[in-house]
């Protein structure tokens, strides 16, 4: 420390406590980066890295950002997954003895995001905590800074479980303890991308008691107790937006795991990684940003109880049944503000008097989405109008102190309107006064002088003066004035007069001035008295925008209400797959039924490529979430089970981050489906086994469907191109062939996509190669091959006869030679069964062998 400048080690302490994120060092108009920060941020924000002098004999690396637009340049480090510390200067330069005191003021985290720009508005924020427990349960905690809601779930599951969980929100930053298992940091922060931090403190304060009233386990205290004491440390300011904990009951949500929610493109689409494309962007109509977030919410967790999904449904209704007036509430709805972080702002300090203006419109139209509620004749629209509770008395007070047009800024003044305050109003009509009077005294001196010329102008260095060009000088009186300034074309002078009128002048200005922003924060305070009902306010407009969203997607779709009853039967009457129907806006796209009674539980479809197998079972599972989560779906009836998790294997990707192949995925989804679905569970296998050899592949898709039929007896759709499973519709009875119909017309196939009884009879894989447009030389090779190959299957008989011949007339010649040794001729299957060492084979090799040699007879 001793060789460096006081500056620098007061820096070089400060970063010593905030080791893992780029210290922001406020230095007069800049914020300062230096040593390896400067070097890292001028690589990540490609700003110029220069040096500077700090006392050693090396110059210190160094670059900065402007204070103004600092903004900028934090949100590029942020969505990078670093983390930001402010150091601002907390002492006045002008009264410091020695060097300014700085101190760290707020740590900006991929998690903690506040600040408008930085933010998704139609996603959440999550920040979450992830704790272990040596009986290898966890707990998840998560929170939203910017709503400040905060929830907590218990994992039972081992760390997979809780993965996904997880997966099942935006979250951006994980907190974890720091003695935390280092393979499960890794995969949390390269597998998921995560940005992970640290905080072994758990214990909660006694001002925080009152959010954890609802927990009694101590695990789920230690989790949010974490990321509680997590967010103390890092924000420095008052929480109290924070919202009362709430404990997810995974038992009362549809459980989507990681690997399903990524299948099924419900938020992104595995390509593009987008909304388009998604079922999200299908279904999204909300007209909030608040209301969008629910939806995702919604959607990440369909609903378990059936009356809970019925009230959504019959809202639904409601809102379908009257076109008009849901043209109405969308109309009202597109003035509503974000109540959610706007609440959240308010609680946290940094509100602006522009934030109240928005927050003031956004109440002025909540009297007219309650008119336009009453006018809906369904019960259950009357009930959510009885629920919301329009804020009056905030809505009267913005009404009367905020002013229509104010500044971005708290302390430029006009924040407040005239009349709210007598003091204020006071130094507002002695400002305007004494600038009349300047523009009077201006005419009066002009018509006194007979200088036209003359004016009357003001600057902070001399405040108001009289201003004569050169030229006219010779026009005034002498003594009339006093002299101030001489400049290259004019003389300016001041009379004692105008110097009395500017003190009260530039008096009333300060004090004004000074004065809105004491009233602004006491009305800030006042506001803050209303953060809870804001956010109950929040969450029912955002209700009502999700709903109504739910009726304009079922009326422009043609989607209908589902049913549900007690019985394990699916009957879907002309299902459609929500997002490819809207591709194919021509109206091309097949719709097809799906029924499963209680007698059936695997549906073994096959068919070509692209015909539209993974179509098909995607739409049952779309479905099934659709009307879990409370919208209407895409067919013309249908009747369905209330299914407690949906599992997908569904299209192959390699791992690379964890150097898995894209077998090895495929029999980890896989594995993971088949540890956790029970007889309530659906269950989506696409293609199982192709990643392998086709005996292998062949063998342990065969075994995967006996053991779901007979272990697990989840409602499951398994695909597959391997045309000899079709037979276990003879051994297994609640198994049931179907296929995707295809037809060959004038040497090219004509995909029908439609769903029939029974199995397929071809698979089309050169056709399908020839509508992918593959050479022409290469799709009549591929047709050569595919004739050998077929001759040489039926001819397997034969050949085995042939070779028995020939081995049996040199045995006969053999026997001739030596009368005395008879013995009976072995078949070539014989010999090779006899030559098979079982103790060195391995079980699934010996299943191959077996199988081998059964088709051989068979044939």
């Amino acid at each position: 420390m001793a060789q460096y400048t006081p500056m620098m080690q007061q820096y070089l302490k400060i970063k010593a406590e905030q080791k893992d994120a780029f210290l922001f060092f406020r230095l007069g108009d800049f914020y300062e980066l230096f040593f390896d920060d400067a070097l890292k941020a001028s690589q990540e924000l490609e700003i110029t890295l220069t040096s500077r002098d700090g006392g050693s004999n090396d110059r210190i690396p160094m670059c900065g950002v402007p204070y103004h637009s600092a903004e900028n340049y934090i949100r590029q480090l942020i969505e990078k997954g670093f983390k930001v510390a402010i150091c601002e200067q907390v002492e006045d330069p002008k009264t410091a003895k020695g060097v300014v005191r700085r101190e760290v003021v707020q740590l900006i985290t991929p998690g903690t995001v506040m600040e408008g720009s930085m933010l998704n508005e139609k996603e959440n924020n999550y920040l979450a905590s992830l704790s272990a427990f040596p009986d290898g349960s966890y707990t998840v905690s998560y929170n939203d800074l910017t709503t400040g809601e905060n929830s907590v779930a218990l994992i039972p599951g081992g760390f997979d479980a809780a993965l996904s969980e997880l997966y099942s929100r935006p979250v951006k930053e994980v907190v974890v303890a720091s003695d935390f298992q280092d393979s499960q940091k890794e995969m949390l922060a390269d597998r998921l991308g995560y940005t992970v931090s640290y905080q072994d403190e758990t214990e909660i304060q006694t001002e925080f008691h009152s959010l954890v009233k609802e927990l009694h386990q101590d695990k789920l205290l230690v989790g949010f107790g974490r990321l509680l004491n997590y967010i103390q440390h890092t924000q420095k300011r008052t929480l109290g937006h924070l919202q009362p904990v709430s404990v997810i009951e995974l038992k009362e949500y549809m459980t989507l795991d990681m690997y399903s929610k990524r299948n099924l493109e419900l938020l992104e689409t595995l390509r593009k990684q987008g909304k388009a494309g998604s079922l999200l962007s299908v279904v999204d109509k909300t007209i909030t940003s608040m209301g969008a977030r629910m939806l995702k919410k919604w959607m990440e967790r369909p609903l378990l109880s059936q009356d809970a999904i019925s009230e959504r449904h019959d809202q639904v209704e409601g809102f379908l049944a009257q076109f008009f007036e849901r043209e109405t509430l969308r109309e009202e709805l597109t003035s509503v503000y974000d109540l959610e972080r706007l609440a959240g702002r308010v609680a946290y300090g940094n509100v602006n008097a522009r934030d109240l203006v928005q927050l003031r419109n956004s109440l002025n139209r909540i009297p007219g989405i309650l008119n336009t509620l009453s006018q809906f004749d369904h019960p259950s629209i009357r009930e959510l109008y009885e629920t919301v509770n329009p804020l009056e008395d905030l809505k009267d007070l913005l009404e009367e102190s905020i002013s229509e047009d104010p500044p971005i800024t708290i302390k430029e003044g006009d924040l407040i309107r005239d009349g709210y305050h007598t003091q204020l109003d006071e130094y507002r009509d002695a400002s305007k006064n004494g600038k009349q009077w300047i523009a009077q005294l201006e005419q009066n001196e002009r018509e006194a002088t007979g200088i036209k010329s003359l004016k009357i102008g003001y600057n902070r260095v001399f405040g108001y003066y009289i201003e004569v060009t050169k030229a006219n000088l010779r026009h005034l009186p002498e003594g009339m004035y006093e002299r101030k300034q001489t400049l290259t074309n004019a003389e300016r002078f001041i009379t004692p007069e105008l110097k009395e009128k500017e003190t009260m002048i530039l008096e009333a200005q300060d004090k004004s001035v000074e004065l809105e922003y004491e009233l602004f924060l006491e009305i800030r305070e006042k506001v803050k008295a209303f953060v809870q009902e804001l956010q109950n306010l929040a969450d029912q407009i955002s209700r009502v925008d999700v709903l109504q969203s739910f009726a304009q997607v079922a009326e422009a779709n043609q989607y209908v209400r589902p049913s549900y009853g007690e019985e394990r039967i699916v009957d879907i009457k002309q299902g459609r797959h929500p997002v490819v129907e809207k591709v194919m806006q021509d109206g091309t796209f097949v719709p097809n039924d799906i029924y499963m009674d209680e007698e059936t539980d695997v549906l073994l479809i096959t068919g070509p490529n692209m015909s539209g197998k993974s179509t098909y079972m995607r739409q049952l599972a779309l479905t099934a979430i659709l009307g879990q989560m409370g919208c209407f779906v895409p067919c013309e009836s249908a009747s369905l089970p209330i299914f407690d998790q949906i599992f997908t294997r569904i299209g192959a990707a390699d791992d690379l981050v964890s150097g898995h192949s894209t077998f090895m995925v495929e029999m980890l989804e896989a594995n993971h489906a088949l540890s956790n679905a029970t007889e309530n569970s659906m269950i989506l296998l696409d293609e199982i086994g192709r990643g392998t050899s086709t005996y292998d592949g062949m063998a342990l898709a065969q075994a995967i469907v006996e053991y779901i039929h007979g272990k697990i007896k989840a409602k499951t759709l398994f695909s597959t191109h391997y045309h000899e499973l079709t037979t276990l519709d003879e051994q297994l009875e609640r198994l049931k062939n179907v296929h995707v119909r295809a037809e060959e017309y004038e040497g090219n196939v004509v995909f029908l996509h439609q769903i029939t009884e029974g199995p397929a009879d071809e698979s089309y894989g050169i056709h399908v190669a020839k509508l992918a447009e593959l050479p022409e030389v290469l799709i009549d090779r591929a047709s050569q091959l595919l004739h050998q190959l077929e001759n040489t299957s039926a001819g397997d008989e034969a050949a085995a006869t042939s070779e028995t011949d020939e081995q049996l007339s040199l045995f006969i010649e053999e026997q001739k030679e030596k009368p005395a040794e008879k013995k009976a001729n072995p078949s070539s299957i014989e010999k090779q069964l006899k030559s098979l060492d079982l103790m060195e084979m391995t079980p699934m090799d010996a299943m191959n062998e077996l199988y081998r040699l059964q088709k051989r007879i068979k044939s």
